[in-house]
């Protein structure tokens, strides 16, 4: 019998039973029918972050702010670093200006903060700028 996973659709946000030898198969939303795997970074409000924290996959989150030098010089790096992951994690963007909740409740007290979270619970945390290797690397190690 093969293995099942559940994943948030990166578009609607909703969950979606995925058969994980043929996760390669152009997988799509049961819902939407938007790719649920692809590489591309989430930005997510609270309830969508919900959404992607209950389901399988680990997250890789960036808590940033649009006023933030160091935020807008990660980002690029973070996209990078999603692109050449598609299938290993979720990355998501959760903005602390419209988000200031999600970043109390999991005491961000510098941005950018980078979180790894898996079966909704934080396992790792690194507050700064990473290049794409150093992501990637940080990544590995904890996932």
């Amino acid at each position: 019998m093969s293995e099942k996973k559940v994943v948030a659709c990166p578009a609607c946000h909703k969950k979606n039973r995925v058969a994980w030898e043929r996760k390669q198969e152009n997988a799509v939303c049961g819902h939407c029918k938007a790719a649920l795997f692809g590489g591309r970074v989430i930005k997510v409000n609270s309830d969508e972050f919900r959404a992607h924290q209950s389901a399988d996959l680990p997250l890789v989150v960036d808590f940033w702010a649009s006023w933030c030098g160091p935020c807008q010089q990660y980002g690029p790096h973070f996209e990078q670093a999603a692109k050449q992951l598609p299938y290993d994690v979720q990355f998501l963007k959760i903005s602390t200006e419209t988000e200031p909740n999600l970043a109390q409740q999991y005491a961000v007290r510098s941005i950018p903060t980078t979180m790894l979270i898996k079966s909704g619970q934080e396992v790792a945390r690194q507050a700064g700028v990473m290049s794409t290797p150093q992501l990637q690397q940080w990544v590995a190690k904890f996932s």
